[in-house]
């Protein structure tokens, strides 16, 4: 027995060890809101049919979730690729025009064009639209006329005219802006934000993201989208 009992006592420490180790190597998370996001990166995802995102978003909770008052250099940047076409983009158009009311200076929304022309026929003329409205420096303009007035376009044969006639609305040059609709420039800046986010393993619409990490789709409803964002305005808060 006592020949044993150095080993016996080696084996112990050697167990008492591992398991220091395990348990001390754990890193708490900075939030359970970043469970909203994505967690394989874009190259580990798995490849999925183009489609819009589920039409109900899911329901929202009785607990109101408000920003953290915290200070930032720079406001949280929220990215979403969407299709003017598309109903749940639609849908959540007006949640992200709340949100950044909410937010003020803390956030900052930029839209992408992703249409998706196989299911939706005039998604491209739409984001040829509010492209050829930004040459004009119209684009939010239209970008919200284009989804308040969603349900008027969307199953016109051709919407060109109704377009045509929205630019007129707001105050550009028609003319002009009936030449931006076909220019390669306009198309190009399409194709360039589709190849982006086809990059970023977009592949359906509407997605966000947020700080560059992919919310996923069941947590892109208001809930959702405010707990990722006060998630990164608290990783990036200024002591």
């Amino acid at each position: 027995m006592k020949k044993s009992l150095p080993f016996i006592i080696i084996a112990i420490v050697l167990v008492a060890g591992v398991a220091a180790f395990f348990v001390f190597s754990r890193k708490p998370k900075v939030s359970d809101s970043g469970s909203a996001f994505v967690s394989s990166t874009p190259e580990n995802q798995p490849a999925t049919s183009i489609t819009s995102a589920p039409a109900q978003a899911s329901p929202a909770s009785t607990i109101p979730i408000t920003r953290p008052n915290v200070k930032v250099s720079s406001p949280v940047v929220l990215e979403e690729y969407g299709d003017y076409q598309c109903p749940p983009c639609g849908a959540l158009y007006p949640v992200l025009k709340q949100i950044e009311t909410e937010y003020g200076n803390q956030l900052k929304i930029v839209f992408h064009h992703f249409p998706l022309a196989k299911i939706h026929k005039n998604a491209m003329t739409a984001a040829r639209a509010a492209e050829a409205a930004r040459n004009q420096n119209k684009f939010g303009e239209m970008h919200d006329r284009l989804y308040r007035n969603q349900d008027a376009w969307k199953d016109l044969d051709d919407p060109r005219q109704m377009f045509i006639q929205y630019a007129r609305e707001l105050g550009m040059n028609a003319d002009r802006f009936t030449r931006d609709l076909d220019s390669p420039q306009v198309e190009q800046r399409i194709t360039d934000d589709m190849q982006r986010g086809a990059g970023l393993g977009v592949t359906g619409t509407p997605t966000v993201f947020i700080e560059g990490h992919m919310l996923r789709y069941e947590a892109t409803n208001p809930d959702g989208l405010r707990q990722g964002i006060n998630y990164m305005l608290q990783k990036k808060a200024v002591s």
